[in-house]
């Protein structure tokens, strides 16, 4: 992961209003939710590929930022609002994200998709060639 996509992906989930950390708990839903054992083994894959390069603490060290934001004592204000299940599972899609980006270059290009597409139906530029999904708005989709 680059410091560039690092820095990308920790400014763009601390902009998330309310209707982002729901975008991504959405994510969540639709692709992770009824596919948790293929994301589990897409995580122990990705956490293997990091310790197996040397990269546990630099890991942790990004780990603990994403959750200082969304959880921590310093959390953001849309996190904060969100707290609860909405708010847990959007973190999830956020780590699953955080994750893959980690990785990238040492997983399969499927356990990078399969860790990053809840996040990305809040953040399209994790999979650029996967649009997201309609998203319902009341009784319709946008």
């Amino acid at each position: 992961m680059s410091q560039q996509e690092r820095k990308r992906f920790i400014t763009e989930i601390g902009t998330f209003s309310a209707a982002g950390v729901e975008r991504a708990a959405w994510g969540w839903d639709q692709h992770a939710t009824g596919h948790i054992d293929s994301f589990h083994e897409a995580e122990r894959a990705a956490l293997r590929a990091i310790e197996n390069a040397d990269r546990g603490p630099a890991w942790e060290e990004f780990r603990r930022s994403i959750f200082d934001m969304t959880e921590g004592r310093k959390a953001l204000v849309a996190w904060q609002y969100e707290h609860g299940e909405t708010g847990h599972k959007a973190e999830r899609a956020a780590y699953g994200a955080a994750l893959a980006l980690f990785a990238r270059g040492h997983i399969t290009s499927d356990q990078f998709g399969t860790l990053a597409r809840p996040m990305d139906e809040a953040l399209p530029w994790l999979l650029p060639k996967e649009p997201p999904h309609p998203y319902p708005v009341g009784d319709r989709e946008v």
